[in-house]
């Protein structure tokens, strides 16, 4: 392992951990099993904290290196005829560890509830399978490599995910990275100093800017272009042109490095690390910080309020009991609402249902509109040229097309389930149901069962073929001349004849020609729209089933939410129907114990909306001097 240098980074704080074990021991003291379940899930997330960094780019751009060079630890394989063949996830851990994760093929029983398979391997031998020359397109079908070091920076939670090269931002690659970014924190996305950025870049950003909340781009290898700077303003330029906000860091990747080896802090200063580190402890993790007090101080205060509906109703009753039976009429009402939002005629499940059907077919119009484009753009190129000479040039651009079409379809469809599940939102306004998180199945090989381009044969014909067939043709004019010369004296084969035997062989020839150039064009389109046939196939059929997806998530999240508030109103109606019974020497009594109670609730929302408020607490100074 190498020197460290060491940016900061410490154990996370323990208030959000304490807020949910006291509001989950209220919970489990009321007897409300429903609440502490939900405190039980908020727990769980707290206890696996990560957040998650997306290192992105075409192949070779220096993206494993950039990774070693913010942890200063070799664990992703480097060299110059070295591409990574799949993901390598970077977390803390207190001791140098590697982990491979293989897909169970299992025996078709059940597996989709079938765990992957694990391996641990050495450190050092993590290149034989991640990268490509040890595991050529990931023969080893290993879904991705997990490494463990013991680093400050990733001791806050970090956890960095170096993917494989996309091969071209708008390759059938690109459009799986884009399936994993709603499910990232934050995306780096690299590119080197070498040339601006390409087109499929800027289209890859601006899908990026749509799904993630945190997209930085960086330039690498500063330290091998003089003109870096140069390739930096027009990349600024670009994405300013582009409408994209994100910052850009010029880093040297290798300077970082070696100013650890020599604990040289100018030298880490010049690599320009000290500002991208400072970026993902000064933005990214306060904003993920920020994001998790949120909602862990949602959950809290939601089971908050339903715990003090019942106190709320039962001290009411106490010290009215004239009205009662006013109050418990209220509650009542109230608990009829909540149980209509449980029913599947309640107008939200209907409005839920109605908007998936919608989505449904828009996904599907969609998917097919952008591939109908495809085929027109198609077909004008292919009658601009010879299929078989272009083969090659147009398989690639097939390739890149398709994948745009279904990384647009992708960013689209996840815009309109955020919105759908916002307008579902929208009934349950009056208890705070809040939005789930509408994180999906993985769907980044949803390209990889299209078979790929069938070949266009080329014009094969021999010299000698070429000759018959302008024979052919040449016959008819020879024959046809001589005879209506031969009324003249000439013999049947003579110059004139000759001459428009020749005119019509090579109008044969010609015509011959043009018709197997026809051919391989009504063969390259028809391929063309079957390609397309199969795109459309798996792209709609991935779409619904992530759909069905959202649809159940929804679903459920809502019906838990209408469940909670029916069992709240009933232990409110209960416990204020209890209150009426109450003799007149107990009611002071218990009327102090529900005040109690209901300070001690009072407190812990207003410790939750303190701590949501508070700002998250800053990371340690990026520009740390390297230790060694």
């Amino acid at each position: 392992m190498c020197p460290v240098i060491d940016d900061g980074g410490g154990a996370p704080t323990d208030e959000l951990t304490r807020l949910v074990e006291r509001a989950r021991v209220i919970a489990a003291n009321s007897g409300r099993e429903d609440l502490t379940a939900r405190l039980d899930a908020t727990m769980q997330r707290l206890a696996e904290p990560g957040v998650r960094v997306l290192i992105v780019g075409e192949f070779k751009q220096g993206k494993s290196l950039l990774v070693n060079a913010l942890i200063n630890a070799p664990v992703c394989p480097v060299d110059d005829d070295v591409a990574t063949a799949v993901p390598t996830i970077v977390r803390h851990g207190t001791e140098p560890a590697a982990t491979l994760v293989y897909a169970d093929d299992g025996d078709g029983v059940d597996d989709a509830n079938r765990a992957p398979l694990r391996r641990d391997v050495a450190l050092d031998d993590l290149g034989d399978h991640v990268a490509e020359r040890g595991n050529p397109g990931n023969e080893q079908r290993v879904l991705c490599a997990e490494v463990a070091v013991p680093r400050g920076l990733l001791a806050t939670g970090l956890v960095l995910v170096d993917t494989p090269g996309v091969g071209g931002l708008g390759s059938a690659h690109a459009a799986g990275t884009i399936a994993e970014l709603p499910m990232a924190d934050a995306v780096l996305m690299v590119s080197d100093a070498a040339q601006e950025y390409s087109a499929p870049e800027i289209e890859f950003l601006r899908h990026a800017m749509k799904l993630c909340p945190n997209v930085a781009c960086v330039l690498t290898k500063t330290d091998l272009y003089p003109h870096w700077r140069r390739i930096a303003e027009l990349d600024r330029v670009h994405l300013t042109g582009a409408g994209i906000t994100a910052p850009l860091f010029p880093v040297a990747s290798t300077l970082r490095l070696r100013a650890a080896a020599a604990a040289d802090q100018e030298l880490n200063h010049e690599s320009g690390f000290p500002a991208l580190v400072g970026y993902l402890q000064g933005h990214v993790l306060d904003h993920a910080e920020q994001l998790a007090r949120r909602s862990v101080a949602h959950d809290v205060q939601h089971a908050v309020e339903h715990l003090t509906i019942s106190l709320h109703g039962e001290l009411a009753v106490l010290r009215d009991p004239v009205h009662e039976q006013e109050l418990i009429a209220r509650l009542e009402a109230a608990r009829a609402r909540s149980q209509a939002l449980k029913r599947s005629s309640a107008r939200w499940q209907t409005g839920l249902n109605d908007g998936m059907t919608d989505l449904h077919s828009d996904i599907e119009y969609d998917v097919r509109d952008r591939t109908r484009l495809i085929i027109r753009e198609a077909d004008e190129l292919i009658d601009s040229a010879d299929p078989a000479q272009i083969a090659e040039q147009f398989d690639q651009w097939f390739q890149q097309r398709s994948a745009e079409a279904v990384a647009a379809n992708f960013v689209w469809a996840h815009e309109r389930t955020e919105w759908l599940a916002a307008q579902v939102s929208d009934y349950f306004a009056d208890v705070g149901a809040g939005m789930p998180e509408l994180h999906t199945a993985e769907t980044a090989h949803v390209l990889d069962p299209v078979p790929p381009m069938p070949e266009v044969a080329d014009d094969n014909t021999s010299f000698a073929g070429k000759v018959i067939i302008g024979m052919r043709g040449s016959y008819g004019g020879v024959l046809m001349f001589g005879l209506l010369t031969g009324l003249a004296g000439f013999a049947l084969i003579n110059p004139l004849s000759l001459g428009a035997g020749l005119v019509l062989g090579k109008r044969a020839y010609n015509e011959d020609r043009a018709a197997k150039l026809n051919r391989r064009r009504q063969d390259s389109k028809a391929g063309v729209r079957r390609q397309i046939d199969d795109v459309n196939l798996h792209v709609i059929k991935q779409a619904k089933d992530r759909l069905r997806q959202v649809h159940r998530l929804l679903r459920d999240h809502f019906l838990d939410v209408a469940g909670e508030m029916v069992r709240s109103l009933d232990d409110a109606i209960g416990a204020a129907q209890a209150a009426v019974r109450i003799g007149s020497d107990d009611r002071g009594r218990r009327i102090t114990e529900i005040t109690v109670a209901l300070k001690q609730l009072d407190g812990l929302q207003r410790q939750a909306s303190e701590l949501s408020a508070a700002p998250a607490m800053a990371g340690t100074s990026a520009a740390a001097t390297p230790a060694a």
